[in-house]
């Protein structure tokens, strides 16, 4: 059987950890190869690590294809859906998934409603969308539109899914390594990533304890950066607590809390958006329209 390895979808995802690759090379050695490896045509997709070892050792294995792939991101696709749902993927690990997952279905929905007439699609045109990026037969992805719908699909908070997407943003590569690693959390790796990226090197050089310093003086900073107004939380115009506005005297070394805490800032200000909207409706209805 003749099986390509596609380098590119080799590295698509986190690889295992050498750890994790003795434990799975002692599985297999005890137990043979249990899951067969998912093939697009000759393509290897999905088992990699288990196709080496299997190569290694002379261990038989099975295949299995797709039928459903059509496209690179398909596999892609596919591949992110595997790992999302594994519970030896880190928290990190699931929310740059799916972010990723995001690009991917934001991108082909693009090309698909480029490609569709202007007047809608017409009877019989259904089946047309699979060669503009997405086959007739293939579950139609997640629309992730919004933070909620990422951090569901990652089983993460929407406010671990904005520290998720500054680290990818700001962190200097030093940095998202320590993440990746453990050695230092999500919402500790956010605040560090704020700081130049020579700051940030060198505080990961210098080690975990120095990582978690650095995090505390960066949220010790912008607490002090805050200008409460006579101790009290800044509201808004019906009296919400700003979006942006931390309670007098809040502590930010717990992690916990401060994620807690930026998750409540964000369901405030969806809170007032959602009555502004309201608001703006209902001012649109005619006086005699019915009040449903």
């Amino acid at each position: 059987m003749n099986i390509v390895v596609n380098e590119e979808l080799k590295a698509y995802i986190e690889p295992l950890t050498p750890d994790e690759h003795e434990a799975l090379e002692r599985s297999i050695l005890a137990e043979g190869c249990r899951d067969a490896l998912v093939l697009w045509g000759d393509v290897l997709v999905d088992g990699h690590n288990r196709y080496g070892i299997c190569q290694k050792h002379g261990i038989p294995f099975q295949t299995v294809q797709n039928p459903r792939f059509q496209s690179l991101e398909d596999v892609h696709l596919w591949m992110i859906d595997q790992h999302l749902g594994r519970r030896s993927v880190s928290d990190f690990q699931r929310g740059v998934l799916a972010l990723r997952k995001r690009e991917i279905v934001a991108g082909r929905r693009a090309r698909v409603q480029d490609a569709a007439p202007a007047a809608g699609p017409q009877p019989g045109e259904a089946q047309a969308a699979g060669a503009a990026g997405q086959p007739a037969d293939w579950p139609e992805a997640q629309a992730l539109t919004s933070r909620e719908a990422i951090a569901r699909a990652a089983r993460l908070s929407s406010s671990q899914v904005v520290m998720i997407e500054k680290i990818q943003k700001q962190a200097a590569p030093e940095l998202v390594q320590a993440v990746k690693a453990g050695t230092i959390s999500i919402n500790a790796a956010a605040a560090v990533a704020t700081l130049p990226a020579p700051e940030q090197v060198a505080a990961v050089a210098a080690g975990k304890d120095e990582l978690r310093q650095t995090a505390k003086r960066v949220r010790d900073e912008q607490k002090r950066n805050r200008k409460p107004r006579e101790g009290k939380a800044e509201t808004g115009e019906n009296g919400d607590l700003a979006a942006d506005a931390t309670p007098s005297g809040a502590a930010h070394g717990d992690e916990e809390v401060y994620a807690l805490r930026q998750r409540v800032a964000e369901l405030v200000a969806e809170n007032a958006e959602l009555r502004r909207l309201l608001a703006q409706d209902q001012a649109a209805q005619p006086a005699d329209s019915p009040p449903f």
